[in-house]
């Protein structure tokens, strides 16, 4: 065990995004978040070393940082190495155990605030790699998920959702079911469906903030906000809908509810929608699109344009000349 690499799929929601946030789902009696798992990865990388040694490198930031064993990691006041410390101090007295040290690399091909959850993504990931180190079974989904999303939590100092976290881990198109009982997830294959053919990824060039826009619309259901409450129940409607249509093989009533979902979303708070995402939105619509999805909590960050094969390319080179990023992104099926 000298070299350990792993890597996880970022996703696109489809609907009931911001409804996987504890408690908004008990306020619309249960909820559904769909999302997609894409080959957008993050990855880690972690080497044994022949000392007490812990290097942590990142490439995305163009920073590394060497210290002499995990306590100093954990001990440092640089606010740069925050990310890590609060992952590896839930492991600090395993990690003290070790024998030798590591130097670990991570890295990310998501947009930074490309609303794709890539931060989540990377979490799974060197939650991963430190099991696999520490050479512990890695837990259950839901668990895994529980550990993320609180360190997440704990990392933002804010609320954080969990639906981006499971895709992260299975892959897949998935359908999490939040209830007061339980969260269940059902993975399902993307074979046989047109999500491969009539997807097309768009970055705004625009950084969102999801953690600031959910816990608006989470401050403002708790307040009683009728005008928020209303667009979660729609919200709501509409990912029970759009399940019944996948389930359905009703394809043709995707990009209707991806409008429906477009027009909620907003309703929820003017911050996820942007000059950039209703250009954007303008101009793909007029070169064929059929739909346009904002991805995440919106604001910028990345749109899924849901655009029929024999139209793509027309969209694309009407996004190009308005120097918007079309992403080569696909959908990823079931992690083995």
């Amino acid at each position: 065990m000298n070299k350990i690499k792993c890597q996880s799929p970022t996703r696109v929601d489809l609907a009931g995004g911001t409804l996987d946030m504890w408690p908004l789902f008990n306020f619309v009696g249960e909820a559904t978040t769909i999302n997609l798992a894409i080959d957008i990865w993050t990855n880690s990388e972690i080497s044994i070393r022949s000392d007490r040694k812990v290097l942590v490198q990142s490439p995305d930031l163009k920073k590394q940082w060497e210290f002499s064993d995990i306590n100093e990691l954990l001990s440092s006041k640089d606010s740069s190495v925050f990310f890590y410390q609060i992952i590896f101090k839930n492991f600090e007295n395993d990690l003290n155990n070790l024998k030798y040290g590591f130097e670990i690399t991570t890295s990310s091909q998501s947009p930074i605030g490309g609303g794709l959850g890539g931060s989540s993504s990377l979490t799974i990931t060197i939650l991963k790699s430190i099991y696999q180190l520490l050479q512990q079974k890695e837990p259950s989904t839901n668990d895994l998920v529980h550990l993320a999303h609180n360190i997440e939590a704990e990392m933002l100092r804010t609320p954080t959702g969990t639906q981006d976290y499971y895709p992260a881990v299975t892959g897949g198109l998935s359908f999490i079911e939040y209830t007061s009982r339980k969260i269940e997830q059902k993975v399902l294959p993307v074979d046989h469906t047109p999500f491969a053919d009539y997807f097309l990824l768009v970055y705004t060039g625009k950084s969102h903030h999801s953690g600031l826009n959910n816990f608006e619309v989470l401050k403002s259901a708790v307040q009683g906000d009728q005008k928020v409450l209303s667009a979660l129940k729609q919200i709501k409607v509409i990912a029970d809908d759009l399940k019944i249509a996948i389930q359905s093989k009703n394809w043709e009533a995707i990009p209707d509810l991806f409008q429906k979902e477009f027009t909620a979303r907003i309703q929820l708070t003017p911050a996820f929608t942007s000059p950039e995402i209703e250009n954007l939105a303008r101009i793909c619509l007029a070169a064929g699109a059929l739909a346009v999805k904002i991805c995440g909590a919106g604001g910028g960050g990345c749109v899924l344009v849901w655009v029929p094969p024999d139209k793509r390319e027309r969209v694309v080179q009407a996004c190009q000349k308005e120097k918007f990023q079309c992403l080569n992104a696909k959908p990823v099926n079931p992690l083995p």
